[in-house]
């Protein structure tokens, strides 16, 4: 048997849980625990099995053990992201499109757009053709992401894309 009776521990667990992929400053700044306690607690909780730890190329992130397989992880992670997050709700509910459209949505340079689409495609959950001269990306798994950001909406607070892809209703 699991030893969650510690209050810390348990809220830790939680927090988890009801938003997986929360990174460490998240948990610090939701829970009113100290820095210490919260790394020691992780890392009891990553040692006993009941967290696994994803790193993002920028955060550290943490999920439920035995709940989210590699590939939720991935797409957990960019969910994580606003503006992947962002990138990937036009790109379901507009694409495929190009690194301009997806500028001209987001209101960000291209430069920007290009880099979240460079590391999406890193992580397998964007596609890129080309089309003609031009080159067009779209959501490689868009059922899995949908499904995990409804699962997990009230998480994200990001009223745009809850616009962006009418929540998505049907899941």
């Amino acid at each position: 048997m699991v030893d969650l009776e510690l209050d810390s521990r348990r809220a830790i667990y939680q927090q988890i849980a009801d938003s997986p992929g929360v990174h460490f400053r998240a948990l610090l700044d939701e829970l009113d625990y100290a820095k210490g306690t919260i790394q020691y607690q992780l890392r009891w909780l990553a040692d006993e099995g009941l967290v696994e730890v994803s790193n993002d190329g920028q955060y550290t992130r943490y999920y439920p053990a035995a709940d989210f397989d590699d590939a939720d992880q991935a797409v957990m992670n960019a969910l994580r992201r606003e503006y992947s997050r962002r990138v990937i709700a036009h790109l379901i509910a507009d694409g495929p499109l190009s690194t301009t459209a997806l500028s001209n949505r987001l209101g960000k340079s291209q430069s920007t757009v290009s880099w979240h689409l460079s590391n999406l495609a890193e992580s397998n959950l964007v596609t890129k053709q080309r089309d003609g001269r031009r080159v067009v990306y779209e959501v490689s798994d868009a059922d899995r992401v949908k499904y995990l950001y409804t699962v997990y909406q009230q998480s994200f607070t990001d009223r745009v894309v809850d616009r962006i892809l009418g929540l998505w209703e049907g899941y």
